[in-house]
């Protein structure tokens, strides 16, 4: 049985979405439909799309956008919100320390060779602390929820974690085409995060700087699946768009090629991943980086947003430690649980995934975006068996979960509303402070009785809103 946010058992509505059932209780479904099709219209018009790797038909494509809004209490949000500053807490202490000391290695919590031998780990930030010591300015947590007070963590997001553009096109799109509903029901805005992202990325610059500091936005370039939200995150914060091409290690800093010769940056906002940061310190065949970055970054010179070698704190192996990670860092217990989580690198857990894969999501230890990932359930018997060959071959390379009874929110479809299951991936922001954007980014399975919500496997994405007290 799945946990219905809108309906209750008997089929009335749940408080939140009471004012917005009342609503949709007096509108014209053709109405609703053509409002759909206008809402696609923006999308298009704006070009809101990204980009699916390893098809044939690997173009833009329309992120599909679901006009019913998904809705949180102001209790349910603080309860939330209260597990991820822990959480958050924790990752940055924990990046500190195996950068550093490594007390948590040393009193045995975690095993060294699964930060030593990860790739994600990175040598050449042993011993190197960021401009205002944050490592991940950026987060995004990944939340699934399967009852009215359950929520659990599906993963952590602490590299260059994406969507918050389409949690804020979302909720644009949606007060342009409702704006009574906005005057009728109290939501939360969402539409000052990037004057937030602005501020938290200047709390963090080099000490050197007086006044205001030089922000910029690093991005591979047009054709990464990404590019409309880093042209969409500078355009809002008021800051330069830079690719590689254009900047340059000058005097110890980093300099921006401007109209009026280069002018050094103090914080770089950077959406390339480590491998390509610097060709001086990892691969020397890319193009996307700037030669000598890392010795700046290393000298204190200039705030990377998020720190090279953050990674390793998202780990799929490492985020079935975080209970642990939590508790030594922060002195307590979580108060968001962990999806249960079986490392194939153990040879128990091995045998246990390969004997119960029709049960299980197994996923690859630095995958992301739905790819390399096996359903159970929903994949045939020839699927499975060639997916444990697999398994056999890189125990190491996998996690498994359980398939979970994941809640499910109301989507608009020919009929009225049927109910779909989600998930919910908040964005955070670490400087001097932690600051949790009311709502997120909420991704929706489009298709009946679906669990993948990414949209590059068929997901969409919906408005979400949390309720003012």
């Amino acid at each position: 049985m799945h946990f219905n946010e809108m309906f209750d058992a008997d089929s009335m509505p749940r408080e939140p979405y009471k004012s917005y059932h009342d609503w949709y209780g007096r509108q014209d479904p053709s109405r609703l439909v053509a409002k759909s099709r206008d809402a696609e219209a923006i999308f298009r018009r704006t070009g809101i799309t990204f980009a699916v790797y390893g098809q044939d038909d690997s173009s833009e494509r329309l992120i599909p956008f679901d006009i019913v809004p998904r809705i949180l209490s102001g209790r349910e949000w603080r309860r939330l919100t209260q597990g991820i500053e822990q959480r958050v807490t924790a990752i940055n202490a924990f990046l500190d320390d195996i950068y550093h000391k490594q007390e948590i290695l040393r009193a045995g919590r975690i095993p060294r060779e699964l930060i030593e031998k990860n790739a994600a780990f990175l040598p050449q930030m042993i011993g190197v602390r960021p401009p205002g010591g944050v490592y991940t300015h950026i987060i995004g947590v990944d939340i699934v929820r399967t009852g009215p007070d359950e929520f659990f963590v599906l993963e952590d997001n602490a590299r260059t974690p994406s969507g918050v553009s389409y949690m804020l096109e979302n909720r644009e799109t949606m007060m342009q085409m409702f704006p009574e509903l906005f005057h009728k029901i109290r939501v939360q805005p969402v539409n000052n995060y990037p004057k937030l992202l602005r501020q938290s990325l200047a709390a963090v610059a080099p000490r050197h700087c007086d006044g205001r500091p030089r922000i910029a936005v690093l991005t591979p370039g047009i054709y990464n699946s990404a590019f409309y939200e880093h042209a969409y995150l500078a355009d809002q914060m008021g800051v330069e768009l830079v690719e590689s091409s254009d900047l340059r290690v000058i005097d110890g800093r980093v300099s921006m090629r401007t109209t009026k010769g280069y002018e050094a940056i103090d914080v770089l906002y950077r959406r390339v991943d480590d491998d390509y940061l610097d060709p001086l310190s990892f691969r020397p065949d890319s193009a996307l980086g700037v030669p000598g970055i890392m010795d700046v970054f290393r000298a204190g010179n200039i705030a990377i947003a998020n720190a090279p070698g953050t990674g390793i704190a998202d780990d799929k192996a490492i985020y079935s430690y975080m209970p642990e990670i939590v508790e030594f860092y922060t002195g307590r217990k979580p108060l968001l649980e962990n999806v249960p989580t079986w490392r194939c690198s153990e040879p128990d857990s091995l045998n246990y995934v390969l004997d119960n894969l029709e049960h299980l999501v197994v996923k690859e230890v630095h995958g992301s975006g739905g790819y390399g990932m096996l359903v159970g359930p929903t994949a045939t018997k020839r699927e499975r068996a060639e997916f444990g060959k697999k398994l056999r071959k890189n125990a190491s390379n996998y996690i498994a979960q359980p398939t979970l009874a994941l809640s499910t929110v109301p989507i608009l479809v020919k009929k009225g509303i049927a109910p779909r299951h989600v998930d919910l991936r908040p964005f955070v922001l670490v400087s001097d402070r932690i600051q949790i954007i009311p709502g997120g980014l909420t991704r929706v399975a489009l298709k009946q009785g679906s669990l993948v919500v990414n949209s590059s496997q068929g997901g969409g994405t919906k408005d979400t809103w949390v309720l003012e007290d």
